[in-house]
């Protein structure tokens, strides 16, 4: 353990009714207040947060693999709504209900997903990757991104391919050399690294198709409304996060009707893991709010 994560306290795989295997991993009191985490590029469900706050706050942290990564069944094709309809199934056979749900980088779109077809019932997205192929993003991208977003546009399936090159290693230097000092001190510290090359070795343990297919969902147009998301939404950027979103998440936030906007100083991609506890604690809060509006 460090002050950053822990090892699961659970892991298991679940069969879903096709025959489908989602594994995932578990965080905290097994009768805890559910939160489900949607992990970071090509990263397994063994790369959690909160270490010490998911117990002290009484959360039942759950992370999953999606399909293709980690020990998840791959699923060739899918779409965000097939990632939505896979957590539907899991909540209901793991006893989650209506959970709480973070997106952290990559996986954040696919917890707006989640939030946009019933599935969350208060989601906190953090450090973000946000909808980059959106018009109003276009002018301020730099040139390998906005190339990349182009191809994706023009050539998914070529691009799909493209992503399926990336290993473990590509991904672990693209995630240093993009993060400034501060997230440096974080990524590493010794336990940490090993606890995030280990989701790492663990996310492309069935090759990288699974990473690829995120990563196409994720650099496109993205099909569900988010100006039609009714739960709440808080958005969390590190002020020094330069990778995730051209703004910060601003035009992200201002797309919901929910959402509130945090940045916050002195950190940049690595917020998650520094700042877990004012994520969860806000979370929880917004799940109140919410209980209470459907009260009234």
């Amino acid at each position: 353990m460090t002050g950053y994560v822990e090892v699961p306290a659970r892991t298991g795989e679940t069969a879903l009714p096709g025959g489908r295997l989602l594994g995932w991993a578990e965080w905290g009191p097994e009768d805890g207040v559910p939160v489900l985490l949607c992990p970071g590029a090509a990263t397994s469900r063994w790369l959690g947060f909160g270490a010490g706050v998911v117990e002290a706050l009484g959360v039942r942290l759950v992370s999953v693999d999606r399909p293709g990564l980690g020990v998840s069944t791959p699923a060739a094709g899918r779409t965000f709504s097939d990632f939505a309809a896979d957590m539907r199934q899991l909540c209901a056979m793991r006893g989650l209900e209506h959970p709480l749900v973070v997106g952290n980088s990559q996986g954040a779109p696919f917890a707006l997903a989640c939030a946009a077809e019933g599935v969350a019932s208060a989601l906190a997205v953090v450090s973000g990757a946000d909808e980059v192929a959106a018009p109003e993003f276009a002018s301020v991208l730099a040139a390998d991104l906005r190339d990349l977003v182009e191809r994706t546009a023009c050539d998914p399936a070529g691009t799909e391919e493209f992503f399926a090159g990336f290993t473990a290693d590509a991904m672990w230097d693209m995630v240093l050399a993009g993060s400034p000092e501060c997230d440096l001190a974080v990524y590493q510290d010794p336990a940490f690294a090993a606890a995030y090359r280990r989701a790492l070795d663990e996310g492309f343990s069935q090759g990288a198709a699974g990473y690829a297919r995120d990563t196409v969902l994720a650099m496109g147009r993205w099909p569900f409304a988010l100006d039609e998301i009714a739960v709440p939404v808080d958005i969390w950027y590190g002020e020094q996060d330069t990778t995730h979103s051209p703004d910060n998440g601003a035009l992200l936030a201002a797309r919901m009707p929910d959402a509130r906007h945090h940045v916050v100083p002195g950190i940049g991609g690595a917020l998650l893991w520094t700042h877990a506890e004012p994520v969860l604690r806000s979370l929880l809060t917004r799940r109140q709010q919410g209980a209470q509006r459907v009260e009234v």
